[in-house]
């Protein structure tokens, strides 16, 4: 590992500890230095700040992860998220109610929309209101999950993506049978 690596995975860890005694909001870039025996130009040389840390954090543990994998359909990479999401869940509760200036549900919006763009393609076929369609689904996805994940007696992956998938699969059937035919 790089040594750049080296000191970034360390205020990682150091903000990951910090964030198991305080929420984010009370975490300080000292802090997370101070935590790791770091001074704050070291902080500052790596990221710009604690969000920046935060989404280093995600890209590194698991998008350059989920890169490497050949996901056979849209909805195991969702169930790979999730999976994810749940082992780390104490981490990402804490960091999913954060709003404000570069939260990390808006970092976490963007890379869902490739995804969703990717699965809706086959649905929409790219029609006029694409980006519409896109927008809703990456805005009810990043909702759907945020809540699944901030519930206490927050279900399982599996259960979760199973319910996501009825959802979406049992809407599209109400809104695919009230289309009337066409008589041409």
């Amino acid at each position: 590992m790089p040594d750049s690596n080296i000191t970034k995975r360390a205020l990682a860890d150091s903000l990951k500890e910090l964030l198991t005694e305080a929420s984010f909001s009370k975490i300080s870039i000292g802090n997370i230095c101070e935590k790791c025996g770091m001074n704050r130009k070291s902080f500052y040389y790596h990221f710009k700040d604690k969000y920046d840390l935060v989404n280093w954090i995600y890209y590194t543990e698991f998008i350059s992860i989920a890169k490497e994998k050949n996901y056979n359909t849209e909805w195991e990479a969702m169930e790979d998220i999730c999976i994810y999401y749940y082992g780390n869940r104490n981490f990402y509760r804490k960091i999913l109610k954060v709003e404000g200036q570069n939260p990390f549900s808006s970092y976490f919006r963007e890379l869902l929309l490739p995804v969703i763009s990717e699965y809706l393609k086959e649905i929409f076929n790219k029609d006029e209101n694409w980006n519409f369609y896109v927008d809703f689904f990456a805005d009810a996805f990043t909702s759907a999950i945020m809540r699944w994940l901030l519930d206490k007696e927050c279900m399982p992956p599996d259960k979760f993506i199973t319910l996501l998938k009825s959802c979406v699969w049992n809407a599209a059937k109400k809104v695919m049978e009230s289309i009337p035919e066409d008589d041409g």
